[in-house]
């Protein structure tokens, strides 16, 4: 029976592998520190957090999140640590909640390894405080417990950490603070939750036999599949059986046209994949949120799967240790069976996660296949015969494509990269080299075209599923040496004007965008945005700066940080092609610059992180296939689409 704790109480933990599960509803920071009998923590190295997950018996995951969850190992811990505290905290400096007392209040339960939950502890009564924590897991003659804490510090994580006498707590808070900063910088926006009942059931690596334990353990990561608990939040996935792809719930949201039912499946088989089988009001919106739905499910059954084989190896190693522990086993036939029997074990867990993971692909796979070829022009690939039949849209789409992602275990199964709109965060168009690029082009000339190609072609993307008129795009080109790639930009006629080149043209265009920007943000705040000059174009606007920061003086670079900060929430939307290796002569001041873009790459790059499991994503970029005219095509209509209206606008009206 579950225990409800209260702030003080203490129950006592009937087993020793557990894990902690952490519900916060926005982007916590998770971590625990180990103490000794009086509870010191005696050093930085007595604490696990995003930069250092791992301690003995304990890791916590490596990046903020609205849900957690730690695994713990009390026999793994040393004998000298008596306590461990787990400890959360609000990240600094990425714009969300600054207090905990404007969030609901976080949930906290301690669970066995197959999902029971042995004690939950909802944290109230918080206000001010930016850090608490939590509750702690303590040794008492022999035996551990865990006790609601809820203690909270509104001087943040370094007050919590000083509390605890650490002598570096405010430098380790720093390193904490500057470690989920990039993190977040490198993690894909999360979407909207879904509604009540939208969850995908699916299986994990338990689900096939296998020890229960195996879904997760020390070492293995820290957000595995289990089976959904009254606590969990709505719409989590849960496990115990192969993905439901009639997702009957999906259909809670009354869309005004009914969303697309699978077949009935033959008896004992998987009901086939429907495109569209998601919650939504149309159907653009179904397949966004199916996307959304493959990509979590693809995270966290492979999480399950990675968890599986790491639990299977650690067991294996502890079966061989205690072989070889033993003088009277170490030698002779009883070893070389005991030896034998562990790897038995061992290959047959692995097998037995292995054949879930083949199970749960091969149905990702099947629905990839039926929902690539329904996708509409923004969510498609440029080789999708949808874009032969391509008109200029009427309505601005939820969302744009920029990309693939895929995971090592499936390689040929990609996800497609949607981010919305308008877009809350600017893009940066890596040119530079990064690990990702040993296979790439070898030229660093080659790979600066490609980032311009690839800034052109979501350019375009954007251009053609925007209405005509709704979005115009500038590009600064200082020296010109992208004039090749924005050729169809040009030609087109879909730029506001022709690239600015230069330190003069450089400076012209900052000067009117940051001009827009100052005066939409002053007639929204006075609630006078009719009286905005009638030469200010209140369409969205996107600016490509390529070769930064070449023909950028500080003023400029004060400006470009100026429109990557404050434009979005206005309409002006900011696309860097840069090497950052190029901008190291300003030092770290442009550091918050390049972290509030989303990082994208000219070729695949595995430098994403889902939001769910942290897992690393290579991301491939939606580019043109060799010799398509398809780029040409779709901007030509769009530019001939925004003529016909500029031509319809300048003529006279007269009125009666």
């Amino acid at each position: 029976m579950t225990a409800e704790l209260v702030r003080g109480q203490n129950h006592p933990l009937p087993q020793t592998r557990l894990e902690i599960r952490i519900s916060a509803g926005n982007p916590i920071v998770a971590g625990a520190t180990l103490g000794d009998e009086r509870g010191t923590v005696h050093g930085a190295e007595w604490v696990a957090h995003p930069a250092s997950p791992q301690l003995a018996g304990i890791e916590v995951p490596k990046q903020a999140a609205a849900d957690h969850r730690l695994a713990v190992d009390l026999d793994a811990m040393p004998d000298h640590i008596h306590r461990v505290t787990v400890l959360l905290a609000l990240p600094a400096g990425v714009g969300g909640p600054a207090r905990f007392g404007v969030m609901a209040a976080p949930f906290v339960a301690v669970t066995g390894l197959d999902g029971t939950e042995i004690a939950g502890y909802t944290i109230t009564d918080l206000d001010s405080e930016s850090a608490v924590t939590a509750l702690e897991l303590y040794r008492r003659q022999g035996a551990w417990k865990v006790r609601a804490v809820g203690q909270g510090y509104a001087g943040g994580l370094a007050a919590m950490l000083h509390d605890q006498r650490l002598a570096e707590a405010t430098d380790l808070a720093a390193r904490i603070n500057e470690a989920v900063v990039r993190g977040m910088a490198r993690s894909v926006a999360q979407p909207p939750p879904r509604s009540e009942g939208d969850g995908r059931v699916r299986t994990s690596a338990a689900g096939v036999g296998a020890d229960p334990a195996a879904t997760t353990g020390v070492g293995a990561d820290p957000a595995p599949v289990q089976p959904q608990t009254p606590q969990q939040p709505q719409g989590a996935p849960a496990t115990g059986g192969p993905v439901n792809y009639e997702h009957p719930a999906r259909r809670t949201a009354a869309p005004p046209t009914p969303a697309p039912t699978a077949p009935p499946a033959a008896p004992g088989q998987p009901a086939q994949p429907v495109a569209g089988d998601a919650s939504g009001w149309t159907m653009d919106e179904r397949l966004y949120n199916q996307v959304w739905g493959m990509f979590e499910d693809l995270a966290r059954t492979t999480a399950a799967y990675r968890s599986a084989v790491d639990f299977a190896e650690s067991r294996m190693e502890q079966e061989l240790d205690r072989v070889l522990s033993d003088p009277r086993t170490r030698v002779g036939p009883a070893a070389d069976s005991a030896r034998a029997d562990a790897r038995a074990k061992h290959a047959d867990l692995v097998e037995q996660a292995r054949a879930a993971l083949d199970r749960d692909l091969a149905q990702l796979t099947a629905e990839a296949e039926v929902v690539e070829p329904a996708l509409p022009p923004a969510y498609a690939r440029w080789d999708s015969p949808v874009w032969q039949a391509y008109q200029v849209p009427m309505e601005i789409p939820m969302a744009l494509r920029v990309g693939d992602l895929h995971l090592p275990e499936r390689t040929d199964l990609r996800i497609p990269m949607l981010v919305r709109l308008p877009l809350e965060r600017g893009l940066w168009i890596d040119a530079g080299r990064s690990g990702g690029f040993d296979e790439g082009p070898a030229d660093s000339g080659e790979l600066r075209r490609l980032a311009a190609d690839a800034a052109v072609a979501i350019a375009a993307r954007l251009l053609a599923v925007y209405p005509a008129g709704e979005i115009a795009v500038h590009v600064i080109d200082p020296a010109g040496s992208a004039a090749g790639s924005f050729a169809p930009l040009v030609g087109s006629g879909a730029l506001a004007e022709p690239p600015a080149a230069g330190a003069q043209g450089v400076s012209s265009v900052l000067a009117a965008l940051t001009r827009r920007v100052d005066l939409v943000q002053m007639a929204v705040r006075s609630g006078a945005t009719d009286a905005l000059p009638p030469d200010l174009d209140t369409a969205e606007q996107l600016l490509i700066v390529h070769d930064f920061p070449h023909g950028f003086d500080d003023r400029a670079v004060t400006q470009l940080r100026y429109l990557a900060d404050e434009g979005p929430a206005v309409g002006v939307h900011l696309m860097m092609v840069a090497d950052r290796e190029d901008a190291r002569a300003y030092g770290p001041v442009l550091d918050p610059l390049w972290r509030s873009l989303l990082r994208l790459t000219p070729v695949a790059d595995d430098h994403l992180a889902d939001p769910w499991v942290g897992h690393a994503w290579t991301y491939e970029p939606s580019m043109v296939p060799r010799g398509s005219r398809v780029l040409d095509q779709v901007l030509g209509e769009a530019g001939r689409a925004a003529k016909a209206l500029k031509a319809a606008r300048a003529r006279p009206s007269y009125g009666n």
